[in-house]
């Protein structure tokens, strides 16, 4: 059966552990970017449902990674993470169809909700 896939792209090694732990134990397939291309490259490659994005990531910034990836899929779920108080940015992704978003130090219980129910688990 297959899963359903959740791309993570945070350049924080922790958080990208965190998360990955997280939805692996919920039942999805993950992917993990550090950066913007390695992003590009995922989703390019395997076409994952939902993407969490941080908007924070040194290079290729969470708003050309979004735009980047929305040209490659224009279907693809993403939810964003920001810093505290990045208004500006939050309103230009959700412009360019993000779900909704974070700002961290986010609940770890209020994204797991999210992502359920913005990619369901199909039950078998």
């Amino acid at each position: 059966m297959l899963k359903e896939k959740i791309l993570i792209v945070d350049d924080q090694y922790g958080i990208r552990i965190l998360l990955n732990e997280v939805f692996q134990k919920e039942g999805y397939q993950t992917f993990q970017a550090a950066n913007g291309f390695q992003a590009l490259e995922i989703v390019d490659k395997h076409s994952p449902d939902l993407v969490l994005l941080d908007m924070k990531i040194p290079g290729m910034d969470g708003i050309e990674i979004l735009k980047r990836m929305k040209v490659i899929d224009q279907d693809i779920r993403v939810i964003i993470m920001t810093a505290y108080g990045e208004l500006d940015m939050i309103q230009e992704a959700k412009d360019l169809g993000a779900l909704t978003h974070f700002a961290k130090p986010f609940d770890i219980d209020e994204i797991r909700d999210a992502v359920k129910k913005y990619l369901p688990l199909k039950t078998n």
